[in-house]
């Protein structure tokens, strides 16, 4: 049976959303859910449910912001508590995975398709966790490879 990963990229206002292909091979931008305050979280979190739901996800993968110097700081441990908060809503495995300058590499790949300054905001947290779950893949395949 083909089971799907989705990516996360949690933000203070936005979650970019991106799920791979049914083999598990490569990973879409998918969607943005945004929020007005950041601690509002259960239309989010019921997004992501939903989404779990129809992709039949088996397995998310949470971008996790730790410093350049490899420390925690306020955002990673925020981080830490909405993958709580995902696992219980959802009931399937959540991974932490580093994310350190996926922002940058999506605002980059933007700016090379010619995307406008005030359109990239629109799009950049759903690339960004589109790079974060191709490089979870890339990184299991190479293992097993």
């Amino acid at each position: 049976m083909a089971t799907r990963i989705m990516g996360l990229d949690y933000g203070s206002k936005t979650v970019g959303v991106s799920i791979s292909d049914a083999l598990g091979i490569t990973a879409q931008a998918l969607e943005t859910i945004w929020r007005k305050e950041e601690n509002k979280l259960r239309r989010t979190l019921a997004r992501i449910n939903e989404l779990v739901k129809e992709y039949e996800v088996t397995e998310i993968i949470l971008g996790y912001p730790k410093n350049m110097n490899n420390t925690v700081g306020e955002r990673a441990e925020k981080t830490l508590l909405f993958k709580e908060m995902l696992e219980k809503r959802c009931g399937i495995n959540v991974v932490l995975w580093d994310e350190r300058l996926t922002t940058v590499e999506a605002e980059q790949i933007l700016i090379d398709l010619g995307v406008k300054r005030e359109e990239r905001k629109n799009h950049i947290d759903k690339i960004a966790a589109g790079i974060i779950l191709q490089g979870y893949i890339d990184f299991g395949h190479s293992k097993s490879d």
